[in-house]
């Protein structure tokens, strides 16, 4: 069980050792190999997941089979949440991007926690409204934003979370096709891909296969606003 792991998430940030050691006892593990999917959309359950090792990808489709990217998640990263407070279908498919393992917590150990343990709903109330501006930004970026701004802020985003800072840059090893990078942004490959071009050709970044260097992030930041 990796400690300093879980306490990413926010569920066990805000607690003490003991509680947080007493709670990761309640925690089922599983793994998937890339590829694999944890659940579909419409599936039912009531487990909610952390992320332990690895990326997985949040996805919808629509009635005519396109795929949309609601999200990548990465270790100390929670989904699932949702089917605690209110159970029904899954409202997305969780995929492994790599290979994943992740924490699993039911939702009769939770609601054992959540009584009289106010540092953990408020650890969940804090994960649900980030999920909700996030999703709230998505919407404004889909409506004021262009292509290569969606795309710029979407690499951003990425290597915030999984870039590695070197000499000649940021190396964010995304582990996403470029198909899977324009079902992230709502555009089609060829745009995603026009607008990474124009990047590379200005010097801002450098094309890798399921990655980026990003060596210029104010141009990028300044593109992606």
């Amino acid at each position: 069980m990796d400690s300093d792991v879980l306490r990413q998430a926010p569920l066990f940030n805000a607690l003490d050792d003991e509680a947080a050691a007493a709670l990761a006892g309640s925690l089922g593990t599983i793994r998937l190999r890339r590829g694999e999917v944890l659940f579909h959309e419409g599936d039912t359950g009531d487990k909610l997941y952390i992320v332990a090792e690895g990326k997985v990808k949040l996805g919808r489709t629509s009635s005519d089979g396109r795929e949309n990217l609601l999200a990548i998640l990465g270790p100390g990263q929670m989904f699932g949440e949702l089917s605690l407070f209110d159970p029904g279908p899954r409202s997305a498919t969780v995929t492994a991007v790599t290979d994943v393992a992740f924490y699993s917590l039911s939702h009769d150990d939770l609601l054992r926690w959540l009584d009289g343990r106010p540092d953990v709903a408020n650890g969940l109330l804090s994960q649900l409204a980030s999920r909700l501006r996030r999703a709230n930004d998505v919407v404004s970026d889909l409506v004021f934003s262009d292509v290569p701004g969606r795309v710029a802020k979407a690499l951003l985003d990425l290597a915030d979370r999984f870039g590695r800072t070197a000499e000649d840059g940021i190396h964010v090893h995304h582990d996403l096709t470029q198909e899977e990078l324009a079902q992230l942004v709502g555009a089609s490959r060829e745009t995603v891909n026009k607008a990474l071009a124009d990047f590379a050709s200005r010097g801002w970044l450098r094309l890798e296969p399921r990655s980026v260097v990003i060596m210029d992030p104010e141009r990028l930041a300044r593109r992606a606003r």
